[in-house]
């Protein structure tokens, strides 16, 4: 596996502190999988922009993953696939940081988000 540190940018960081203070989730790790999974679930592919990695919020990708680091990352290629981009490690890094910094961004701005139940609501029903 290519990815073996995930670090944000420093504007991620002020987002995910405000995240943590609207939720009340007190844990980095947990808010990324959040907002990956966010981005994950737009049709769009994530704007392709350069992200600063200036921030002191660094953890291991299995910190990041948890007990489904291999969910999140076959989730990934999956979007890699169906975005018609090439499964390389440096590819799926880059996608892995554009998709978790657009769900960063995307969490931080929604105003319905104030507790941790907010974000149960956001999951599809089937």
């Amino acid at each position: 596996m290519a990815l073996e540190h995930v670090r944000v940018s420093q504007e991620a960081k002020e987002q995910l502190i405000k995240l943590k203070r609207v939720t009340g989730i007190q844990h980095w790790n947990v808010l990324c999988r959040w907002a990956f999974a966010t981005s994950l679930s737009e049709p769009t592919m994530p704007p392709s922009i350069t992200i600063g990695s200036d921030s002191s919020v660094e953890m291991t990708w299995k910190t990041f993953g948890g007990p489904m680091a291999d969910l999140y990352w076959g989730l990934l290629q999956l979007r890699c696939l169906k975005d018609e981009l090439p499964l390389t490690p440096e590819e799926l890094a880059r996608q892995f940081r554009l998709h978790l910094h657009r769900g960063i961004a995307m969490l931080s701005r929604d105003r319905s988000l104030r507790r941790v139940g907010d974000l149960l609501r956001r999951v599809p029903r089937a």
